[in-house]
């Protein structure tokens, strides 16, 4: 299991500070512990124009695509138990391995973006994840989501009465396929309206 401990850094506040070696020693630790869990994916290919989203944010973000990939992850129940465990015992590490089960899940995601990448035909692009929360894409998709892949079944894949993904290291998203590959390089944050968010990449 890969991270980036930069991301972790960030999530955990430090921007591109270096967090201090107690710190360190604990996102190490979170790291090991989670290289036990298996992450899973589903996706599917659809076309864009049976779909209704409802948001002008992700509409523009996926302009000339016909085609888009629906998608979801999850790095299991087992990292919710991690996560629970550790919050019994110490909520200092239970904020390290938030940031660590995030940063873990993120590349993940990244690794399953390469892999439909090469189902593509020649010339075809992915642009970055669009999940339900950025801009205005409400999180009232994520029901539809999951319908559509069927990821309860697939993935045990569940949502709350609040709409919170069950396990809770999940992720949903739309990604588009389009012929324009200059409108792929761009981080996922670059394509959210959201400028205040906490979390933002410049």
């Amino acid at each position: 299991m890969t991270a980036d401990k930069g991301e972790i850094a960030r999530y955990l506040g430090y921007g591109s500070a270096v967090p201090d070696p107690r710190v360190a020693e604990r996102i190490l630790f979170c790291l090991n512990a989670l290289e036990a869990v298996t992450p899973r994916y589903v996706s599917r290919n659809m076309p864009l124009d049976g779909l209704a989203f409802h948001s002008a944010d992700l509409e523009r973000h996926l302009f000339g695509c016909r085609h888009v990939f629906l998608f979801a992850a999850t790095l299991g129940a087992q990292a919710d138990t991690l996560l629970r465990r550790w919050a019994a015992a110490d909520m200092s590490l239970a904020v390290v391995g938030q940031a660590c089960a995030a940063a873990v899940l993120e590349d993940y995601c990244d690794q399953c973006m390469e892999r439909l990448t090469e189902t593509l035909p020649e010339g075809q692009f992915l642009r970055p994840r669009y999940s339900p929360g950025y801009g205005d894409f409400s999180l009232d998709f994520q029901r539809p989501l999951l319908d559509l892949l069927d990821a309860g079944r697939r993935l045990g894949l569940s949502l709350t009465e609040g709409g919170m993904l069950v396990p809770a290291k999940s992720v949903t998203a739309v990604i588009g396929i389009t012929a324009d590959g200059s409108a792929c390089r761009l981080h996922k944050c670059a394509r959210c309206s959201k400028t205040d968010c906490p979390f933002r990449k410049e």
